[in-house]
């Protein structure tokens, strides 16, 4: 058995043996390369940086383009920190699960340092500030999920977390938001020395880049206005010879660490399987499991300059090209698909993606909505194919049996996602000269779902648990009282969330919606079995070529 700790150098043959990959560079060296001089920092270290950017990181390395390791930095969980990088020395095992039903294995050393970006953590913010004054430091990613850059709450209004840090201006020793706490180390560069900088958001919504931007300066306007910080620093930030927001568009299927694959590695001789539930809910292991196709499209845009990321896969392109990316897969070929699959199958009784690809209604509802409703508003991004696209989803990723991916994971903060995986498409059809929103019936069934959803209660009436959402509590308040077979006036039920521009980006009401998802979401209540009957009634009523 080996260790993930193991010496990969003197032990090479026993890491083989196990069908374990080893790095090509030595891990003192690329440790001691980030601490003197660091280029790549990434905050967020859960799983998808695990399985996706520390990989990148490796294979650079690998090859010499790359001379450090990358920092990370924890926003969110102090345990992944200390019981997952500290305790394994900072290693990952990166677990590539192939459609034949076979591991791909690789020991990832590529990451230098965890710190825990909190205030409380001393040593770790004051470590974190050193590396934001370097020079050296040419880009920042993220991968803090679309929550993470939350400055305003649901009425438009900015948090109370986010209000308090205006208030303490970037000296403070205790801002809470993630967004703050940004802006506080930028402002600590500016004043080391206004050294140029590129801050990637990685994270799965559109316009990654403009968002991360533009709540970063929501919070350095209102210190400027506090008189906390010069209008010299608000310069800084605007001047794309210093300061650039990249868009990206990224895609890899990375669910939460499975039991069976802690079971197949223990059996190929790896023994470091145990998976760890923290007390915030993370669900991390020394091993992450990923699927094979990915994509990471980043504009190149970088004033400090970059490692040569296209030998390790990114595609680097300009903004435009990144959000007709994006857009395909955010809007049209993926997330939509994936949200449907989460709602219904949540619905139906469903613990796996890959199970419910073998049921007829859902995949053929996904089908429907994928190339009947999306590809038709879709801008084609020339670097990927939109059919194409949802070609693999459909026939060879939704399906892989081994992606131990759950509908009830990709359910979590529904709310947040509705606005980009729906919101964008109803906008391409109330925009169309030739297409009609009221048209379109997979979508409004879908939201009519998760309205039906919000119940908690499947469809044969057995009560199950929803997914962490911030806007759960408030939302369950319109129809968690519903029982199956009541007779309830959905307009009445629905008006205050289907009329929320918030979550749709549109009245739906304004635009001729609201009437059809309230009539779907009156036959998803009607009975015990509604909610299969009502996906067949639509999938043969739709009826589109594809």
């Amino acid at each position: 058995m080996v260790k993930l700790t193991d010496d990969y150098v003197s032990q090479e043959p026993r890491f083989t043996s196990a069908k374990i990959t080893v790095p090509k560079y030595n891990q003192q060296e690329i440790t001691d390369s980030a601490n003197k001089n660091p280029v790549w920092v990434h905050f967020g270290g859960g799983n998808l940086f695990r399985c996706f950017h520390a990989k990148i990181a490796q294979d650079l390395l690998n090859i010499g383009e790359l001379k450090g390791g990358i920092i990370v930095a924890e926003t969110y969980d102090e345990e992944v920190v200390d019981r997952i990088y500290k305790e394994y020395n900072n290693r990952i095992l990166s677990v590539t699960m192939l459609e034949d039903g076979t591991l791909k294995k690789e020991l990832l050393a590529s990451v230098a340092d965890a710190i825990y970006a909190n205030q409380d953590r001393v040593d770790d913010w004051k470590k974190l500030v050193e590396i934001f004054e370097s020079s050296s430091l040419q880009f920042v990613t993220l991968s803090i999920t679309e929550k993470g850059y939350t400055v305003k709450d649901v009425n438009g209004e900015l948090t109370s977390f986010v209000q308090n840090d205006i208030k303490a201006g970037p000296l403070a020793e205790k801002l809470q938001a993630n967004m703050s706490l940004i802006a506080a180390l930028l402002y600590k560069r500016f004043k080391a020395g206004s050294y140029p900088i590129a801050m990637v958001s990685t994270d799965n919504f559109s316009e990654n880049g403009k968002r991360f931007q533009e709540n970063v300066m929501e919070v350095v306007n209102g210190w400027h206005k506090n008189n906390l910080v010069e209008k010299d620093f608000i310069e800084y930030l605007e001047d794309t010879t210093k300061v650039t927001f990249p868009w990206s568009m990224i895609d890899r299927i990375t669910p939460n660490p499975a039991q069976s694959v802690a079971d197949e590695l223990k059996e190929e001789g790896f023994e470091d399987t145990q998976i760890v539930h923290t007390n915030k809910h993370t669900n991390i292991a020394p091993f992450g499991n990923t699927e094979e196709t990915h994509y990471l499209v980043i504009e190149d845009a970088f004033p400090n300059g970059r490692p040569d990321l296209d030998k390790a896969g990114v595609i680097l392109t300009d903004r435009e090209t990144v959000n007709d990316a994006d857009q395909m897969k955010v809007t049209a070929c993926l997330n939509p698909l994936h949200t449907a699959l989460a709602i219904f199958g949540n619905l139906l009784g469903y613990k796996s993606i890959s199970a419910e690809m073998e049921d007829n209604d859902l995949k053929k509802l996904v089908e429907n909505l994928g190339y009947g409703e999306d590809l038709p508003v879709v801008k084609d991004p020339k670097i990927i194919n939109p059919k194409t696209f949802i070609n693999e989803l459909l026939t060879k990723r939704l399906p892989n049996k081994n992606i131990p991916d759950t509908p009830q994971r990709i359910a979590s903060d529904t709310s947040q996602k509705i606005p980009i995986r729906y919101g964008v498409t109803i906008n391409h059809y109330v925009e169309s000269d030739d297409l009609k929103a009221t048209d379109l019936e997979c979508i409004p069934l879908i939201i009519a779902g998760w309205c039906r959803y919000l119940m908690a209660v499947d469809d044969e009436g057995n009560e199950f648990t929803p997914s962490p959402d911030p806007l759960l509590n408030e939302m369950q308040g319109y129809v968690a009282d519903i029982k199956l077979g009541d007779k309830v006036d959905s307009h009445d039920r629905l008006k205050e969330i289907l009329s929320n521009e918030s979550i749709f980006g549109n009245d739906l009401y304004s635009i001729g919606l609201g009437s059809k998802v309230e009539e779907y979401f009156t036959k998803l209540i009607s009975a015990k079995g509604a909610v299969r009957k009502t996906i067949k009634e639509v999938n043969e009523k739709v009826n589109y070529e594809f």
